[in-house]
């Protein structure tokens, strides 16, 4: 039985210098995202394609939902095989390929360092990230390959 789940996002541009999109380089690629309740985030467009540096671009955006769905799904599957996680930190990365008629992300690596309590099984810990990659909504959701190079540490006493 299907069980759907409904999100909301606001996104407004905020980039008209004036004179709307009259040509290419006259208009700002910046936005507002917001979801209700929540911060908003200031948006714009990867500085490669004319935006702001300093604002969250879509690519990065889409990086942060993969790693941090992955991160809370490894955190329920530790849970269920009895793994104490003290600590967890990914270097995520992602490669997108552009060409003339568009653009697409072609492969995104997570590389999550996990650090388990001295009492926790090491190999366990590892096998929990598997379980949680095929767990993971936002990986089960996209068309292009999610690896996951996870690295364990047992915290010492």
């Amino acid at each position: 039985m299907n069980h759907p789940h409904r999100y909301r996002v606001e996104v407004s541009w905020t980039g008209n210098r004036g004179s709307g999109t009259d040509g290419y380089r006259n208009y700002s690629r910046d936005h507002v995202i917001r979801v209700p309740g929540k911060p908003e985030l200031a948006g714009s467009a990867d500085p490669v394609f004319r935006g702001d540096a300093t604002r969250h671009n879509p690519e990065d955006l889409l990086l942060a939902a993969l790693s941090t769905c992955h991160m809370l799904s490894y955190l329920h599957m530790a849970v269920l095989a009895g793994v104490v996680v003290t600590a967890y930190a990914d270097a995520a990365e992602g490669t997108m390929e552009t060409s003339g008629d568009g653009g697409r992300f072609v492969e995104v690596v997570l590389r999550p360092t996990v650090t388990i309590s001295a009492g926790s099984d090491p190999a366990r810990a590892d096998a929990a990230h598997e379980v949680a990659h095929h767990a993971c909504f936002i990986a089960n959701s996209v068309n292009f390959p999610v690896r996951c190079e996870p690295r364990i540490v047992v915290a010492t006493v």
